[in-house]
């Protein structure tokens, strides 16, 4: 795992966002471990909460079903050294010509919302919604707000002009 560009006041930011108030103290110490390159499972397991805008049963069964879901050798590259070329990515992301929805959890540190939204303005026909108090999952977080979302911008007649 290699360490994340999020600065250290986003992270701090995420920190006293978390759902959890008995997870403040030692997962903020795991958090930092873990955008600092830890691959550590303990790490990882430690700062699960704060993927979610709120920790309920149901984030904490996706959170124990993340491992079984995971495609390792898939995850190993994700990120990798040259897995992006910018320019080249840029260039092909200002050429198309489809309605895209980046829908962002306003609790979310990868991508924060503010990154979410320079994101999209790669992209001619993009539209971007922020959804609050949602995490990185958020439709667990908020399923009829995320649906509702959803099913409107899929519902919308496609836009024949700039935003």
């Amino acid at each position: 795992m290699t360490a994340s560009p999020i600065t250290s006041w986003a992270r701090a930011s995420r920190c006293s966002a978390c759902p959890v108030d008995p997870c403040r103290p030692p997962a903020t110490s795991a958090y930092e471990r873990v955008w600092a390159g830890s691959d550590a499972d303990a790490d990882w397991d430690a700062i699960a909460p704060f993927f979610y805008g709120r920790w309920d049963v149901a984030a904490q069964a996706h959170a124990a079903s993340e491992v079984a879901q995971t495609h390792d050798e898939a995850a190993e590259m994700y990120a990798s050294s040259g897995a992006f070329a910018p320019d080249a990515d840029r260039a092909v992301l200002a050429g198309m010509d489809a309605r895209v929805l980046l829908l962002a959890g306003e609790v979310d540190s990868g991508p924060l919302p503010r990154i979410a939204a320079d994101l999209v303005k790669l992209l001619p026909r993009a539209e971007l919604v922020v959804q609050p108090g949602a995490g990185h999952y958020p439709w667990l977080d908020d399923p009829r707000r995320f649906t509702r979302t959803v099913a409107a911008f899929l519902g919308q007649e496609p836009a024949g002009s700039a935003r």
